[in-house]
């Protein structure tokens, strides 16, 4: 599976990302929520530094889904400890990505 590199801004701030062919819709849509969650955040005012304000969207977003799963339990659904080796790969390389992301940042604390 080839993959293509994306242009996109979250919190004001331009990132190429990687992305899988035909998977652009199912990116940008994940972009666009991590950008609202971050703005909300963000203009809450209690948070400047970009790195904990990503933090806490991360771990908003991942609440919230975790709520959507509860609540809507599908008979595909697979426990959280019995992750596959592609879903563990994948999460491997959105944490690297996050990390190039937040490193390559000139605003953090």
């Amino acid at each position: 599976m080839s993959a293509k590199q994306i242009d996109v801004q979250i919190m004001g701030q331009s990132y190429i990302l990687g992305c899988p062919e035909g998977g652009e819709a199912r990116l940008h849509a994940a972009v666009q929520k991590v950008d609202v969650a971050m703005c909300k955040i963000r203009d809450a005012g209690k948070i400047k530094a970009r790195d904990r304000i990503a933090v806490l969207a991360a771990l908003n977003l991942a609440f919230d889904q975790g709520d959507s799963a509860a609540a809507a339990p599908s008979a595909t659904a697979t426990p959280a400890d019995a992750t596959t080796p592609e879903s563990q790969d994948r999460l491997t390389q959105l944490l690297q990505r996050l990390d190039r992301a937040i490193e390559s940042d000139g605003q953090l604390l």
